[in-house]
């Protein structure tokens, strides 16, 4: 077993959307599924191709409400190539003989190779071998590779290759009644003798995408001059070839493709643009060349391994590279210059309509100590959408930036307005755009990535306005409570998901959400400290611009002592409120259904609802102690005059991880965090489980849709910074251990102030090593020890054994 190949043996059609979705390349601006050259949208293949930052909206009508859904477009698929031998008809693996057939992802070279051999009627036997990827170095192009070897035959090979732009976005079961045809023909044709190109526009948009694909076949490595035939219709453009083959001959198809889009950099017209970059392609091989070589050094500055013998061991590090190499496709060095976001799905499929929401919080962590730069032009997406959270909070009456639960193209709210139960069949409200806590996952990424790096430009020019414009929305939601003598925030949604409000309640929301309360005081200190970060001068350019008042700033003052957070029992409550309501029999519920991972579904179905439950889709409260170390969270609660007694968070955890259905993929990673300390073997366990969050698809049938991007860079993470106890603050890398002997020994390469650092960590030992040359020393911490590490130097600490 290889710790750098994902290799799938056979046919699984039940399976054939998840290893499509897994067997994904792309390269941050542009992704494509591993969907078989041949295929095409049937219900088991689904060959789809995104760029970063593509959206179109179309409209539907449902149960007689108007819709408005903005998708993420799925593209004109430039994978098609197929064959057919002597005559006969196109390849149909349903009609032949399938003897081998194998692929394999080669996750340090970002290849996907598939070998096939098959067995025609006529006792004719064809070899297959493809290989293809997506240019790591040059963002708009890609390639496919197709050898074909008449085993024991000879005579004509035919073959077809081109472009398909009538595709729709069908990837996704519930969203196929809606309307799904974003991309209008406009040209379609050649350009040169061996050079087909392809434009199509957004219905909505009008975002013009253009597709090349250049061909060329060799036979036993000679080029040959095979006739082709081109046929066109409105959205698609095809040609055929046709060669002479031999007995043990190969025939070696060569397919170079280019897209481009109207909203990219320096293009005049997409479909010139197109063709040029063709023109200045070379061949496969070279290409091949460029693209391993820039793997090479992303691998280099990702390096993450896992070091255990065991069977156990090099599938977790198979497994832990296979989710980084999937994030490094999402979000490479071509999104600096691209205006996107992180996309909860990534580029893989069309759950959630490519949607983003919150999901930075889990993802940007492991950029920003890797490549801070990267996670700087990922902040920028929300800094250009600054102006439309503006009219967001002005559109409620209040003052500040209120961030989208779902963002796509504008930074509109783009949530939907209905959802449906397929349990039940019924269209439902939706009301999860009141999640205002998307706006707190952006000031936290924003104050996180200014800790780590200490880019004061940042902050200056842009962080600084959205932390602060985010404290100014919390601070004018948030009314004063007299009977409390306290300030409470009302009708929200929290991240459980579940709870829209409260059983039989005419309004929405829930009061007092205890992660909302929390994280916005958060906020409001971090606004405090902005302005003391801020030199004086743009200090007072900032505040004058912003019109901010010192009586504002008074206010934060106050609510920063004076929010309400509710407890009960000796914990605290997910809301206020939270206590009252039912408790679940939760043993009935899945001996009679099984997965209950959405029983909000389930209760809807039976005719009940999940807002008179004590049950949560996924953490709630415990996001606290994800985002918030002991420490800190004590210093926010006691503030606002709760101590935090050092048996609440483990009382609180035991009595929320009880009434968890774990309906998200991040349910298993915020667990297996806040149980790392004081539950290791637990916490290891939720590890294990996030570990097979994709590659089993534990949501059932999910992963086919799209990754789940938070989850595969959360597990990451946990290696990264929760086991190892890093953390960034007041410019010093602090560690306080607690490695799982159980997980051997672990190395990454991080970037802290400038520093290039090798961290290397066992149950027995740390070691923190420098690399750079010429920048300033920096402290470590671990524990109770500190030492200063300069560069080129290696500092050690010895650990207490588990």
């Amino acid at each position: 077993m290889s710790e750098w190949v994902l290799a799938y043996e056979g046919f699984d059609s039940a399976h054939e959307g998840l290893r499509e979705a897994l067997c994904t390349l792309g390269n941050g601006y542009l992704a494509t599924r591993g969907a078989a050259p041949e295929s095409w949208a049937d219900g088991v293949h689904y060959p789809g191709t995104y760029v970063a930052g593509c959206w179109n909206r179309l409209r539907d009508e449902v149960i007689g409400q108007p819709i408005d859904n903005e998708s993420m477009v799925n593209l004109p698929n430039w994978l098609p190539v197929t064959i057919a031998l002597d005559g006969g008809e196109w390849l149909d693996l349903e009609q032949v003989e399938v003897l081998t057939q194998r692929q394999e992802l080669d996750l340090r070279r970002g290849i996907l190779t598939r070998w096939l051999r098959f067995q025609d009627t006529q006792g004719r036997i064809t070899a297959l071998t493809q290989r293809r990827f997506v240019h790591m170095q040059r963002s708009h192009l890609a390639a496919l590779e197709t050898a074909v070897t008449a085993e024991n035959w000879s005579g004509p090979l035919r073959i077809r290759t081109g472009i398909d732009g009538t595709v729709q976005n069908a990837g996704v079961d519930r969203y196929r009644k809606l309307a799904s045809d974003h991309l209008l023909p406009i040209t379609q044709g050649s350009a040169s003798p061996d050079t087909l190109v392809l434009a199509v526009e957004t219905s909505q948009s009008r975002i013009r995408i253009a597709t090349a694909a250049r061909t060329i076949v060799r036979c036993a490595g000679e080029l040959c001059d095979a006739p082709r035939r081109v046929r066109t219709e409105p959205g698609l453009v095809m040609e055929e070839l046709e060669v002479e083959v031999k007995a043990g001959q190969v025939v070696s198809v060569e397919k170079v493709v280019a897209l481009h889009t109207g909203r990219d950099w320096a293009v005049s017209e997409p479909a010139e643009a197109v063709v040029s970059e063709l023109g200045r392609a070379p061949g496969f091989d070279e290409l091949l060349d460029e693209h391993t070589l820039a793997w090479a050094q992303l691998w280099e500055r990702f390096h993450t391994s896992l070091e255990d013998d065991h069977q156990a061991g090099l599938q977790a590090s198979l497994t832990i590279r296979l989710y980084l190499f999937h994030l490094l496709q999402t979000l490479s060095a071509h999104t600096l210059e691209a205006d996107a976001g992180v996309p909860a799905r990534g580029l893989h499929g069309e759950a959630y309509r490519g949607h983003i929401f919150w999901d930075e919080l889990f993802v940007l962590p492991v950029l920003t100590l890797r490549a801070p730069g990267l996670t700087r032009a990922l902040m920028r997406y929300r800094f250009r959408r600054l102006p439309a959270a503006r009219d967001a909070a002005l559109a409620c009456g209040l003052t500040g930036a209120l961030y989208p639960w779902q963002s796509g193209s504008d930074g509109s709210e783009v949530s939907q307005l209905i959802h449906l139960n397929p349990m039940s069949g019924r269209w439902l409200p939706d009301v999860s755009r009141l999640q205002r806590h998307a706006g707190l996952a952006v000031a936290f990424t924003t104050w996180h990535y200014f800790e780590a790096t200490g880019d004061l430009a940042f902050l200056q020019e842009e962080g600084a306005e959205m932390i602060l414009e985010i404290a100014r929305y919390w601070a004018s939601l948030a009314t004063f409570d007299p009977g409390l003598d306290r300030y409470v925030i009302r009708g929200v949604m929290g991240p459980d998901e579940f709870h829209t409000g409260y059983p039989d309640a005419e309004d929405a929301g829930v009061d007092n959400n205890a992660y909302t309360n929390v994280m916005a005081v958060w906020v409001l200190r971090r606004a405090l400290d902005v302005l003391e970060a801020l030199p004086v001068r743009r200090r007072v350019e900032l505040t004058e611009s912003l019109a901010l008042r010192r009586g504002e700033v008074k206010l934060w003052q106050q609510m920063i002592t004076k929010m309400f957070v509710p407890f009960h029992s000796g914990v605290i409550s997910q809301f206020e409120g939270y206590e009252e309501l039912e408790e679940l029999d939760w043993e009935a519920y899945r001996q009679k259904y099984g997965n209950i991972q959405r029983l909000d579904r389930i209760l809807e179905a039976e005719g009940r609802s999940v807002n008179a439950y004590q049950a949560s889709k996924q953490p709630d409260v415990l996001m606290l102690f994800y985002l918030l170390s002991a420490d800190e969270l004590r210093d926010v609660l006691g503030d606002l005059g709760y101590p935090l007694e050092p048996e609440v968070i483990p009382r609180t955890i035991e009595y929320y991880l009880s009434r968890t259905s774990h309906g998200s993929t991040l349910s298993a990673l915020v667990h297996s965090w806040v149980l790392a300390r004081a539950h290791r073997d637990q916490s290891l366990e939720y590890f294990k489980l996030l570990l097979e969050s994709d590659v089993a698809d534990i949501q059932g049938g999910t992963t086919e849709e799209g990754i789940h991007l938070a989850a595969m860079a959360g597990c990451v993470d946990l290696l990264q910074r929760c086991f190892t106890g890093l953390e960034t603050r007041g410019g010093v890398l602090r560690f306080n251990p607690q490695w799982p002997r159980q997980l051997g020994t672990f190395t990454c390469r991080l970037r802290f102030r400038e520093n290039d650092i090798i961290l290397r960590i066992s149950s027995e030992r740390l070691r923190v090593s420098a690399v750079s040359g010429a920048v300033p020393e920096i402290q470590v911490a671990c524990n109770e020890q500190w030492l200063t590490l300069r560069p080129g130097e290696t500092v050690e600490f010895d650990l207490q054994p588990d």
